[in-house]
């Protein structure tokens, strides 16, 4: 394929190879800077053309797994042209910041420029190449399971629906049935991830790091907390949260006329009423969710609706395609993706309200700042915009004629997730304490050792839940979180950001119309400042301490009664 060519969209180059992007990286290197204005804008232009097309690769693999051809093309991007890039990126930046004066607007990117050049090491490229291959393993492991059902056969996300049914034998199957791969491929995960622990050690070590938690934390650009303010947050979690969440439990166990819940019991309707199924195929429900973001604002209804119309929504679950949900962005055409794991039940309708709150995020910001790096933005500051959105939704669920929900059921489902949010904060304190002594304990290289900690932190932040005779089951979930596989330290950020969310959400009870102009206002800032900056133009703050907390949450539970049936 003739060089030229593969440019002539980030499609045709998801094909191209290294040798046809290293001219364009090679001119940007050895061009004499007589504009910086200039020379930036054509480095971002390149950036943003090869970002998509390494995109596209990550996006046909993900759709389908067992495709050899997608796998070769998504491991040449990540195992050999990804690792190229960061090292002509770290070049470029070096350049950058011999500038006599750096733009206005580019402080907070040239902060996150000056912290990646620190950071990087050439002989961590080919380690974060290898770092790519498990994590395709990983993907190709997972994204293969299926189970059998009633004489046929079912993807992990469709079994785990059914999780949600009124008949409890049927649902109590139904959940050992979605974790009993996870314990039948313990053997293989666990070797992927010991691969992957000692790959990051030594990127850690390279770097001079005394542990991977540092480097991974310094990496991320986390300029506004420490790793002792994470564990703080845990503590916080488990002081201020958890004591909400026994209480919203036991509620829900009395509600059911139980002796003790167990793990197949935290999702059925506690009356016992059949599971809420809003839609039956995927065109329902991007066609309800268009109306729903009509309601919330009618410039995010006009985002979603050019996403269906350009065919940028992967929604059903299917044999072969890898797990979980996501939103990618597309940053030549200046659109984004949704890629989902539906099954028709309730929880589905949350995850494409989250990953269009993502969406969402990428066309304010795309369009209000010129630059690639003023775009580019940490976990923070996108799960807010995900969380935020399930919020600011959450009233809309009718939207009137053709809404997915009837008022009583909108009820429910607004009851239900309000208890799947105090609920969470225990999972992601479990999850980011795991990963804090995973990478600081010489124990986190034994593999036996890492399911004993995962049980003891469970019960630490897992109230009232009966698991007696399920250690197995419960050992496996930490194997079905893929951010410890693939995105480690990923998830301190889900609970940064909901505390954020909820202030924007109580905001929003008073002065809606409000609320949302000052939320969609943070979105276009992108990544230009710094991330308590971004929050307080929403309204809302970085949340460590139990009191603040304990004030979110119970405004949480006092809306979860009143809600209730």
């Amino acid at each position: 394929m003739a060089r030229d060519r593969v440019f002539d969209s980030p499609a045709g180059l998801v094909f191209g190879s290294w040798e046809d992007i290293a001219p364009r990286y090679e001119e940007l290197a050895t061009r004499p800077i007589l504009d910086l204005g200039a020379w930036l804008k054509d480095w971002s232009e390149l950036e943003r053309f090869v970002g998509e097309a390494a995109t596209l690769a990550s996006i046909a693999y993900t759709a389908d797994t067992a495709d050899p051809e997608k796998e070769r093309v998504y491991l040449l991007w990540t195992g050999e042209i990804q690792p190229r890039l960061r090292e002509q990126g770290d070049r470029l930046a070096r350049r950058l910041l011999e500038a006599d004066e750096i733009p206005t607007g580019l402080e907070t990117p040239v902060r996150r420029f000056r912290n990646q050049v620190e950071l990087f090491r050439a002989e961590n490229l080919p380690l974060q190449g290898e770092l790519s291959r498990l994590s395709a393993a990983y993907q190709k492991v997972t994204g293969g399971m299926t189970v059998e059902w009633d004489g046929g056969r079912l993807t992990l996300p469709q079994v785990a629906a059914k999780i949600g049914e009124a008949d409890r034998p049927l649902r109590e199957r139904a959940f050992r049935l979605s974790l009993q791969p996870y314990v039948d491929q313990r053997g293989e995960l666990a070797r992927l991830f010991d691969e992957m622990r000692a790959l990051r050690a030594q990127t850690a070590l390279n770097a001079g790091y005394a542990d991977y938690r540092a480097y991974a934390h310094q990496e991320k650009n986390r300029f506004d907390y420490t790793p002792d303010d994470s564990l703080r947050w845990d503590e916080a979690v488990e002081e201020a949260i958890v004591p909400a969440a026994r209480r919203v439990l036991e509620r829900r166990r009395m509600r059911m006329g139980l002796e003790t819940l167990r793990p197949w019991d935290l999702i059925a309707d506690p009356l016992g009423r059949p599971q809420l199924r809003p839609f039956d195929q995927a065109d329902e429900l991007s066609m309800a969710a268009s109306r729903i973001f009509e309601a919330v604002d009618p410039a995010l209804g006009g985002y979603f609706r050019i996403m269906v119309a350009e065919r940028l929504l992967d929604l059903e679950s299917r044999p072969a395609k890898a797990p979980g949900g996501y939103c990618a962005v597309l940053p030549h055409r200046r659109r984004s993706f949704i890629f989902m794991n539906a099954a028709g039940v309730d929880a589905d309708v949350r995850t494409l309200v989250h990953e269009a709150g993502h969406a969402f995020h990428n066309f304010e910001k795309l369009a209000a700042q010129p630059l690639v790096w003023q775009q580019t933005v940490g976990s923070e500051l996108a799960e807010f915009a995900s969380m935020s959105m399930e919020l600011l939704a959450m009233p809309f669920l009718p939207a009137a004629e053709g809404g997915l929900y009837s008022e009583a059921d909108a009820r429910r489902a607004r009851a239900s997730y309000l208890e799947s949010v105090v609920l969470l904060f225990g999972h992601i304190a479990s999850v980011d304490a795991f990963q804090h002594w995973i990478y600081t304990s010489r124990e986190g290289a034994d593999a036996d050792a890492r399911d004993e900690k995962w049980l003891e932190l469970r019960a630490r932040f897992e109230p009232a839940v009966d698991w007696s005779g399920l250690e197995s089951y419960r050992k496996a979930r930490w194997y079905a979180q893929q951010h410890i596989f693939q995105f480690p330290f990923y998830y301190i950020e889900y609970g940064l950001a909901r505390l954020a969310a909820l202030q924007v959400w109580h905001s929003s009870l008073e002065d809606r119309e409000g609320a949302v102009a000052r939320y969609r206002a943070a979105l276009a800032m992108g990544g230009s400042r710094p991330l308590p900056e971004v929050y307080a133009a929403a309204g809302a703050r970085l949340v460590f301490d139990p009191a603040g907390m304990r004030e979110l949450i119970q405004r949480v539970e006092a809306e979860l009664e009143a809600t209730e049936d």
